[in-house]
């Protein structure tokens, strides 16, 4: 099987992009884990796929594979390459658009500058709906929901947790240059209270309008770059009164800003979205 692809990237975080409209897709797990692999296949973050949408108000539906070959909801620099993507490739001529994932309705637009905005929806402040088990657990003060114990490793940290259509669990570290990451990313990621798993966000607050970020996703480990981790980190500054909106999120990867006007209240994530090179892969049935 012949497989057209596109490599893109926003801000480090890096894709394959594949038109399911124009060709025929039906891939295995095994697959999906080739073409993200940086040795023996192309190599990505994740994978997205461009799919028409069923709804008549809906443009397109969006489809998002980790590089461990599984789908998950959400990922938001994956969102702005996806609108870059189907406006090169003459998919749309909209500058704004309506997408379906998994997790809801996303509004990507162009904006002059070819910067991209996407409108990510509101953030779910509900632990049960995260999905985080917070049974049992005194948060850090009474009738406050912003910050949560969880141990890992025999310490306590203390996490936010907040959905932006996929689950992160967010920290305020003193230097993400030199907290373990490396460790306390994995065990989070798989911590039991988590039971979709999580994204674990680490965040340096610079100014109130300024953090540092670095985040471990959920079953691709740490990426130079998080849209939906930016997100998450700033709804968590901004709800605990360390951040005022706009913030720019510098990651290892690159800069991105994120506007939220508070609860009920949609998260703007603005950045760039980038064209790295076209190809085509051979696949075998099994991979």
């Amino acid at each position: 099987m012949k497989l057209k692809f596109t490599k893109m990237h926003g801000a480090g975080n890096d894709f394959v992009v594949i038109d399911a409209i124009n060709q025929q897709i039906n891939l295995s797990s095994a697959q999906w884990r080739l073409i993200a692999d940086r040795r023996f296949g192309i190599g990505a973050d994740q994978i997205l796929v461009v799919e028409r949408s069923s709804k008549p108000d809906v443009d397109f539906r969006y489809v998002i594979y980790n590089n461990d070959g599984g789908e998950v909801e959400q990922c938001g620099n994956g969102s702005r390459a996806f609108v870059q993507f189907v406006l090169e490739k003459g998919l749309t001529t909209k500058s704004s658009i309506r997408v379906e994932t998994m997790s809801g309705i996303i509004e990507p637009h162009m904006e002059e500058d070819g910067s991209i905005t996407v409108n990510m929806g509101a953030p779910i402040l509900e632990a049960a709906q995260v999905p985080f088990q917070a049974d049992e657990l005194i948060p850090m003060h009474q009738a406050d929901d912003s910050l949560w114990p969880l141990e890992i490793n025999g310490k306590t940290v203390w996490i936010s947790a907040v959905s932006m259509g996929n689950p992160h669990a967010v920290q305020v570290v003193a230097s993400v240059d030199d907290f373990p990451i490396p460790v306390d990313g994995p065990l989070i990621e798989n911590h039991p209270r988590f039971p979709r798993r999580v994204n674990a966000g680490f965040m340096q607050v610079l100014e109130r309008k300024h953090i540092r970020l670095r985040v471990h996703e959920r079953g691709a480990g740490e990426t130079l770059a998080c849209g939906t981790g930016a997100c998450a980190a700033v709804v968590t500054g901004i709800r605990r009164g360390l951040l005022d909106s706009p913030v720019r999120v510098s990651m290892r990867g690159g800069e991105l800003s994120v506007a939220w006007e508070g609860e009920g209240k949609p998260v703007f994530l603005s950045g760039p979205a980038v064209t790295v090179f076209e190809g085509e892969i051979n696949l075998t049935e099994t991979a």
